[in-house]
């Protein structure tokens, strides 16, 4: 499949590197609206630095796009490219709006396109042998779950961070883990949300949005989320994924890298440190979800990082603002059609 860059920016190398080491992608090129950046992309990377978006989409040679913008336009480049006739790929989230997203989804199933999504993490090695444990039983029937995206102040890192300061830790990070379990537990049904700006000066950067969420979200299995996400408390801390059931708990200090430990304490205090079904990739393999996309157009069956399951998450989001003004509960209508695990996880 041939795969174009829409956006140039902090993570667009790192897709370039694992796409061209997935072997079933070819890297065409990229495009970006800073003047340069996308001939400066190729340079490195390889391919065509096309002028402009426009200019990318009527290309012929270009199968599949991945959509890697600010999150404000990850909506309106999406529905570009999907006019346009091309799979897209997404980072996250897929809109931030749930009736966009939810159009977006409809809208790829009816021209029979691939709408797949970020955060894709679920698709890992750690990720896949703790669903696989819990479909087995090792922990019982899963009744809570603790997940920590603490990102710590992002400018110290980040060349750009506005555009994610803008739509908060929640929408940026905390989608990782709250995608991973409604995948595994079941589609969110409520959520009761709080949210505070707790450092608003920031370096050159005056916050707006809150920089400290936490979530209690209900989930159609029975079981029960409580996420964190900051952009105020750092990554040494805690930033995990902890499932609680009936016959014990497991735990995986990090849900984003591919290689986490996987710790499984049974209810009689039994401990043991679970390997991997096969030998993880370390860290995060940016193209595993292209990958898959491109396995289930050839083999006509559903890609694992669906449009479906994204906009589900982005109706989580806006029911968790919604709370968080509020101060009640909010109901959460959507649903999705879950994932299969990967072959090799079965």
């Amino acid at each position: 499949m041939r795969v174009a860059l829409v956006g140039c920016g902090n993570i667009a190398g790192r897709y370039a590197a694992d796409i061209a080491r997935a072997g079933r992608l070819e890297l065409v090129g990229a495009t970006d609206l800073v003047p340069g950046r996308a001939e400066d992309f190729v340079a490195e990377h390889g391919g065509i630095a096309w002028p402009a978006l426009d200019a990318l989409l009527v290309d012929d040679r270009v199968d599949l796009v991945v959509n890697l913008t600010a999150p404000q336009a990850h909506a309106a480049v999406t529905r570009a490219a999907l006019e346009a006739g091309k799979h897209v790929h997404t980072e996250k989230p897929l809109a931030l709006d749930h009736a966009e997203a939810q159009a977006l989804a409809a809208f790829a199933a009816a021209r029979g396109l691939r709408l797949s999504a970020a955060p894709a993490t679920l698709l890992g090695e750690a990720q896949q042998t703790a669903w696989k444990l819990v479909r087995d039983g090792a922990v019982g029937r899963v009744r809570v779950a603790y997940a920590e995206a603490n990102w710590g102040r992002i400018e110290s890192w980040h060349p750009d961070p506005s555009a994610l300061y803008a739509v908060g830790p929640l929408v940026d990070v905390g989608v990782y883990p709250l995608t991973i379990a409604t995948a595994v537990l079941g589609p969110a049904r409520r959520v009761h949300a709080s949210a505070s700006v707790v450092e608003r000066d920031r370096n050159g950067f005056r916050l707006e949005t809150p920089d400290l969420w936490v979530a209690v979200v209900e989930l159609d299995g029975g079981a029960i989320l409580r996420l964190t996400a900051s952009f105020y408390v750092g990554p040494s801390m805690q930033r995990g994924l902890e499932l609680h059931g009936d016959e014990g708990s497991l735990y995986l200090p990090t849900w984003g890298e591919f290689d986490s430990r996987i710790e499984l304490k049974r209810r009689d205090g039994e401990y043991e440190r679970v390997p991997a079904v096969r030998e993880p990739y370390p860290g995060i393999d940016w193209s595993r979800a292209i990958v898959d996309v491109a396995e289930a157009v050839e083999e006509g069956r559903p890609h694992r990082t669906s449009g479906e399951h994204a906009a589900h998450v982005v109706e989580v989001l806006a029911a968790a603002r919604t709370s968080a003004e509020n101060g009640a509960p909010v109901e959460v209508a959507s649903s999705f059609t879950p994932p299969e695990p990967m072959e090799w996880a079965r």
